[in-house]
């Protein structure tokens, strides 16, 4: 069986505490949505469990719609995770 592979592109603060702008992740099998995405990130530790911790700010777009966790996570998705945008 062929893992589902999707791209992640990280911003903003999340770029600097991973020390990553993007990466390619293999889903692991009942990893469908952004909801298992994030805990499979969180898993990691450190500044994963961090960052991406509940009660923390943060957005998800999946092929540049934004995200609920209920999103599903086609093969060769796009998923971006950010820090909410401000400005005037």
């Amino acid at each position: 069986m062929t893992l589902q592979t999707i791209r992640i592109l990280y911003f903003a603060r999340l770029r600097e505490a991973f020390d990553l702008d993007g990466e390619v992740l293999a889903l692991p099998p009942g990893c469908a949505d952004v909801a298992g995405l994030l805990a499979l990130l969180r898993a990691r530790g450190g500044a994963w469990a961090a960052e991406l911790a509940e009660g923390r700010v943060f957005r998800v777009a999946v092929e540049q719609d934004m995200a609920r966790h209920d999103t599903a996570l086609a093969a060769g998705a796009e998923v971006a995770i950010f820090p909410p945008v401000t400005g005037g």
